[in-house]
């Protein structure tokens, strides 16, 4: 079977053909491009669709390097609280969502962002039983380091004062000892361990939901980490085994599989690259830090707005060295967190040991840098994994964190790029939003949507060009797949995604977020289209 799509403005990255009218489609790959005369001269009476484009732009079809589908596929079933302000506002949504739930039912659910109350602080634990006293509540911050519980929630995992904390988390504690409802980082498991398990069919309504969602934001591709939260790494790769290759919904999703589960792929036989075009085994996932907003984020230099705060390291340097050693033993690359400065030189000093895998070993985040990290990021073998929107989320309130004499190496992405690092972009979702247009207005304008100034620290911004290719052409380097995606080219997979304005001719970077998706196209096929 051939299609054509035809009338088309077609970036498609590649230097030869940069700007093409038509492709023709065969079997979900790419066979021909050029001009619509040409390609209808050729192909047309051999082709069985002929879709006209009416003018609108495409480029290679979109990826997101990193996000977590499960956890964006929790919105659909627990208590979503993405962009309240007010803690008061954040306790009435408790207490009217604890009102849904059979008396002593867990009241689960994520969001917040104490850097967007305007009245206060965190709740404390004893507000937080006033509005949930019949339930265990178990609520985490928007970047899922940090969580805050109720008194049922510490009685459910028998806490008291000495009770064993899992390496590199602690329950947070009042001067007189008493846990005051903020949880940090892994002792995060010590709850989880209590949550009662979604069903098998809870999770795969909410997750056809998701990719439904991601899929109308002209996403082509997807990196998820999820074998922590669905169960496993066999009840994972079941769920998107038929979700997408036996529903055929389309969605290409790469499997960052979290280290706990690394003996696991050795018994199944799972590999990097294990699957099909559709779902693949990926990278072993590792945290080796936390995040800027609760300030466990591992630094060379102390917190600015803390003294004597570094950060934290999520596990020691014998800990991290064993699981790049085992995941070395089965082949396998790993993808590892590492926002602040000192857990990415931890980390290199451990990789700087092995030989590289057959495939590249991921740098999530690496948040602030220097340039020895610039240099020794700078290699084939290795990709460094930006989420460009958290600098809308972040900024102002990092510059206290960091200082003025580390900002120019924060968020420095442009840097990045000119010292010949490989760089794919990702959303983090649900900690940013999905849409992938968000994240290319964050990496060209250094701003907010609807923030009125040239951008923090405009010295690292980057052009439109640049911030697409980290979404598409540089994204498919993070998972080896650049000679079968990432660019319109001939044998490559027909993945495109169809604007409705060319975001290259724009006077306004601004006006990116006035673009809608009007087609997602993977395998050749119009998965989704604008109503």
């Amino acid at each position: 079977m051939i299609t054509l799509y035809t009338n088309g403005v077609i970036h498609t990255f590649q230097l030869s053909q940069p700007i093409v009218e038509a492709v023709a489609v065969k079997d979900g790959r790419f066979i021909d491009m050029g001009s619509s005369t040409q390609i209808l001269a050729f192909w047309g009476t051999k082709s069985d669709t002929i879709i006209d484009l009416e003018g609108k732009t495409v480029t290679p079809g979109l990826t997101d390097t990193h996000l977590h589908l499960s956890m964006q596929a929790m919105k659909f079933i627990d208590l979503d609280v993405t962009g309240v302000t007010k803690k008061e506002e954040l306790l009435n949504k408790i207490k009217q969502h604890a009102s849904t739930l059979e008396k002593g039912a867990w009241l689960l659910g994520a969001g917040w962002d104490e850097n967007l109350f305007t009245d206060g602080g965190l709740p404390t634990k004893q507000e937080l039983d006033a509005v949930t006293p019949h339930h265990p509540l178990f609520l985490t911050r928007i970047c899922e380091h940090a969580a805050v519980v109720n008194s049922k929630a510490l009685e459910q995992i028998n806490y008291s004062s000495d009770l064993p904390v899992p390496e590199g988390g602690e329950i947070v504690t009042n001067p007189d000892g008493e846990a005051n409802g903020l949880i940090l980082e892994s002792a995060s498991v010590l709850f989880k361990a209590k949550i009662p398990d979604k069903s098998y069919d809870t999770w795969k309504k909410a997750l056809r939901k998701t990719i439904t969602t991601v899929i109308q934001y002209g996403v082509t591709s997807v990196h998820s980490n999820d074998p922590a939260y669905l169960g496993g790494l066999q009840q994972t790769y079941q769920l998107y085994h038929e979700l997408l290759n036996q529903e055929k919904m389309g969605l290409r999703t790469n499997l960052l599989i979290d280290y706990d589960f690394l003996e696991d792929l050795h018994k199944e036989g799972m590999y990097a690259g294990y699957g099909n075009n559709t779902l693949q085994i990926g990278a072993v996932k590792i945290f080796a830090d936390g995040a800027f907003g609760r300030r466990t984020a591992l630094l060379k230099e102390p917190y600015s707005d803390q003294p004597g705060q570094f950060g934290e390291a999520m596990l020691s340097q014998d800990t991290l060295y064993n699981i790049v050693k085992r995941a070395r033993e089965l082949a396998m690359p790993v993808a590892v967190h590492t926002i602040g400065d000192q857990a990415l030189e931890n980390v290199l000093d451990i990789l700087d040991q092995f030989p590289s895998a057959a495939y590249r070993d991921r740098l999530i985040h690496a948040q602030v840098i220097n340039t020895d990290l610039v240099k020794r990021l700078a290699s084939p073998d290795r990709i460094v994994d930006i989420q460009p929107r958290f600098l809308a989320s972040d900024y102002p309130w990092v510059r206290d964190r960091l200082g003025e004499a580390r900002m120019p190496y924060a968020y420095a992405w442009k840097t990045l790029l000119d010292n010949g690092v490989i760089c794919g972009g990702g959303s983090d979702a649900p900690v940013e939003p999905l849409n992938p247009l968000l994240g290319i207005h964050a990496a060209v304008t250094r701003k907010a949507p609807g923030e009125i100034h040239n951008g923090w620290y405009p010295e690292q911004k980057l052009s439109m060009q640049q911030a697409f290719y980290l979404f598409t052409k540089y994204a498919a380097y993070t998972t080896n797949e650049e000679k079968i995606k990432g660019t319109i080219s001939r044998g490559k997979l027909a993945d495109m995604t169809v604007y409705s304005a060319d975001p290259f001719q724009l006077k306004d970077a601004d006006r990116l977020l006035d673009t809608s998706i009007e087609m997602t196209i993977i395998n050749g096929d119009i998965v989704y289209r604008k109503g």
